[in-house]
């Protein structure tokens, strides 16, 4: 047994963030209500074939927190089956209507867990404000991220990664298929 006063905590490692936009969805025109939208065929099937893109990169996730809208859950739910996570967690918090600080004070919560991959699934202009405010600080509409895109992020190792995270990767979906 090694005594108290020589057992250390281990250092927060960073974290590898990746936001990913819904597929393509049926359009905002039909009759059915915003959070119901499901994904097209077109949009169950690109998903499907990033998904396996990712897998062939060995991209692995701590868990996958997903929107609760409908097309959000779905692209999440075919992340999980093609084995990108064994975690799906629906987030208010990842709405159209959610709040980065909010979301903010989960995550050090969440990352006192020792976690260290966690893919965001939710809507635009979110993810790209978001992404904007982890890399630099403010929001700068300067990110697009289209349907099904993919943007990674290394967090820093303390406590407020909000302009001081990297960005690693922006993809749009036709680099990954």
């Amino acid at each position: 047994m090694i005594p108290a006063e020589s057992r250390e905590r281990s250092p927060r490692q960073p974290l590898h963030l990746y936001l990913i936009r819904h597929g393509i969805a049926v359009d905002q025109n039909t009759q059915q209500p915003d959070f119901y939208r499901p994904l097209t065929a077109k949009g169950i099937h690109k998903t499907q074939q990033i998904a396996q893109r990712l897998q062939d990169l060995k991209i692995t996730f701590d868990v996958l927190q997903t929107s609760p809208l409908t097309r959000a859950q779905q692209t999440a739910e075919i992340l999980h089956q093609a084995g990108l996570s064994t975690s799906i967690a629906v987030s208010e918090l990842l709405s159209p209507a959610g709040s980065f600080s909010d979301w903010l004070t989960w995550l050090e919560t969440w990352r006192a867990l020792g976690q260290q991959h966690l893919a965001l699934v939710g809507h635009q202009p979110n993810l790209s404000e978001w992404a904007e405010q982890l890399i630099w600080g403010t929001v700068q509409q300067a990110l697009t991220l289209k349907k099904a895109g993919i943007i990674g992020i290394t967090l820093p190792e303390d406590a407020d990664p909000r302009g001081r995270s990297t960005l690693f990767w922006l993809t749009s979906p036709k680099f990954l298929l």
